[in-house]
């Protein structure tokens, strides 16, 4: 089973966007020598703990950081972008990097009412959502000199489409157009086992893909030993309630007890968000890792985790892909 990594390039308190990016950069180049398959970056605005807006560009600094790994969205907001403006950004990244880069796709806007109004978006185009991804893949198609409006470049790179999702729309839509899903069941998990049964269910084979090919998305928190991994997640924790409760900010530093920086009243509402996650030493991750794939049976996984140390971050995603190499290993010999 590929596994692959989801970095929203989170800026630490007490550090920089520059600290931010230059963490990802660092991060990927060992991503790569740790067998991740995917890494994938995500288009947040307005938020002062991530450092990944102009996702397209920090796409390009990443795939020229790195050699063979695949490269890409996790993804693009399309409603706050003219299809064409993303097939001209993702077919120049295709052509400068050829069979490496990705483009996940979602219909949320990546931001609030006065985000969108910056964007100049129109709430109501995520209602077009279906045909607007159509028209991508069609000007990231075979090239078709008699089209009025063509995507240079961009056209016949082909670049992978994936459709993102937290419920049963994107789960309808990658299953109409035949497409990957992945399901964002790192803070919505609430709809992951109907959405993944809907997406096989309604799926229906096209030139990109023959059959479903699903993915979801783990938290992990690792360490040599428990209480420290259970230390490193407050830090995500802290962040969630923060961003729920409208206080958004850098990433928090991580705390002995939770329950002096988050009331018990949230605490449910929280486990519930983040349960698809898998917290502890290395045997306890193998074991919860093995549980979830078990469970909802996913083709492929993405892995994530707010952390705010980076060689603690690094650890936790070393430890992730030992976990996932014996994983594999266990399978191949069953």
């Amino acid at each position: 089973m590929r596994y692959s990594l989801l970095d929203l390039s989170p800026v630490p308190e007490g550090f920089t966007a520059s600290d931010a990016l230059r963490n990802t950069g660092d991060l990927a180049r060992h991503a790569e020598g740790w067998g991740f398959h995917r890494y994938w970056m995500a288009e947040h605005h307005n938020m002062p703990g991530i450092a990944s807006a102009a996702t397209a560009v920090l796409i390009g600094h990443v795939a020229g950081l790195t050699r063979e790994m695949r490269v890409g969205a996790g993804g693009i907001m399309l409603p706050n972008h003219a299809p064409l403006a993303v097939a001209e950004a993702f077919g120049t990244l295709a052509t400068l990097y050829p069979d490496r880069i990705d483009l996940g796709l979602g219909r949320a806007p990546g931001g609030d009412a006065a985000v969108m109004q910056a964007l100049g978006v129109n709430p109501q185009r995520s209602e077009n959502f279906h045909n607007e991804v159509a028209e991508l893949r069609a000007l990231l198609g075979p090239v078709s000199p008699d089209r009025q409006v063509r995507a240079l470049p961009g056209e016949g790179t082909r670049v992978p489409l994936w459709i993102l999702g937290s419920s049963m729309h994107g789960a309808q839509v990658a299953a109409l157009l035949g497409l990957p899903y992945a399901f964002a069941s790192h803070f919505a998990p609430a709809a992951l086992e109907q959405a993944l049964e809907v997406y096989r269910r309604y799926f229906k084979p096209s030139e990109s893909l023959e059959k479903p090919h699903a993915m979801m998305a783990i938290n992990v928190f690792a360490a040599e030993q428990e209480h420290e991994a259970r230390r490193l997640r407050t830090t995500m924790q802290q962040a969630f309630y923060r961003l729920r409760t409208g206080k958004p900010g850098k990433l928090p530093a991580p705390v002995d007890k939770l329950s002096d920086v988050v009331p018990a009243s949230a605490m449910p509402a929280l486990d519930e968000a983040l349960r698809i996650s898998a917290v502890g030493d290395p045997d306890q991750v193998e074991q919860q890792m093995r549980q979830l794939i078990e469970t909802y049976r996913p083709d492929e996984v993405i892995l994530t985790g707010q952390i705010h140390d980076h060689r603690a971050r690094l650890r936790s995603f070393e430890i992730a892909a030992d976990v996932m190499t014996r994983i594999n290993a266990r399978q191949d010999a069953a």
